[in-house]
């Protein structure tokens, strides 16, 4: 056997064994433990929180924590959330039970139920494993066959490029179509109204009416989301009057 031969077999049986199933049956790449995310997710916010800085608006900042909480109790586990101070229409959830809002967003987001929407969609990122695979995809290019044979664990200087990763590193197309569909499950699981995901991005498009046709982003568009979630709702709409019944009716105010 040549050493490509073997590389090659070395890669592929790596690749095999670390093959993993996302909620809704797409495959993914996984090299890196949960306990492993967990550390970069914490790192990676940290130095969010060091560079971004907090808003100190107590009102802005319990609004958001009223959403967050109502959304985190349906999938448990602890979660720090931080309101970062920021014109950036943005939001993200990290592993290690981090999630952040930049103030910008609340100017495109109308009520409650946009927001958990958002909220939603960033928590079941986490979820369903796309931060792992983006961060096990891009360190398998990067570093190859010394991170795919491994099986000691991440160095320390791995476990930083990973929380680098977890900023910089856009989520694919179908990962970003996954969570709007597993974020509005949440949502209406939390009582929150599933018909507003949809709403949400009518705003986001009025609110981004340069942004380039579909096949130029790796994003799906405004208007396929749109389609997507308006679709989805009749699957959805049950577990949001389950939900009501059961007493689950967030009163969160801005």
């Amino acid at each position: 056997m040549t050493f490509r031969t073997a590389v090659l077999v070395v890669l592929a049986t790596a690749v095999a064994a670390a093959c993993a199933t996302s909620p809704t049956g797409r495959k993914q790449l996984r090299l890196v433990s949960d306990a492993e995310m967990s550390q970069m997710g914490i790192a990676a916010f940290q130095k969010l929180k060091t560079d971004t800085p907090p808003t100190r608006d107590a009102k802005v900042n319990g609004y958001v924590q009223c959403v967050a909480g109502a959304i985190t109790r349906e999938v448990g586990g602890a979660w720090e959330v931080q309101v970062f101070e920021s014109k950036d229409v943005n939001a993200f959830a990290l592993p290690g039970g981090k999630i952040g809002v930049y103030t910008g967003l609340l100017k495109v987001t109308a009520n409650q139920d946009q927001l958990a929407a958002v909220i939603g969609h960033e928590v079941s990122h986490v979820l369903a494993g796309h931060s792992a695979s983006r961060v096990s995809n891009e360190m398998a290019a990067q570093l190859g066959v010394s991170v795919l044979a491994s099986a000691t664990g991440m160095s320390a200087d791995m476990i930083g490029m990973g929380a680098n990763l977890l900023l910089l590193l856009p989520y694919s197309r179908g990962d970003e179509s996954e969570a709007d569909i597993l974020g509005q499950q949440l949502m209406a699981r939390a009582g929150f109204d599933p018909a507003e995901a949809a709403r949400l991005w009518v705003n986001m498009q009025r609110a981004n009416g340069g942004a380039p046709p579909e096949f130029l982003s790796t994003h799906p568009s405004a208007s396929t989301r749109i389609q997507d979630l308006n679709n989805n709702l009749a699957r959805v709409q049950p577990l949001y009057e389950q939900a009501r019944a059961a007493g689950k009716k967030p009163s969160c105010t801005p």
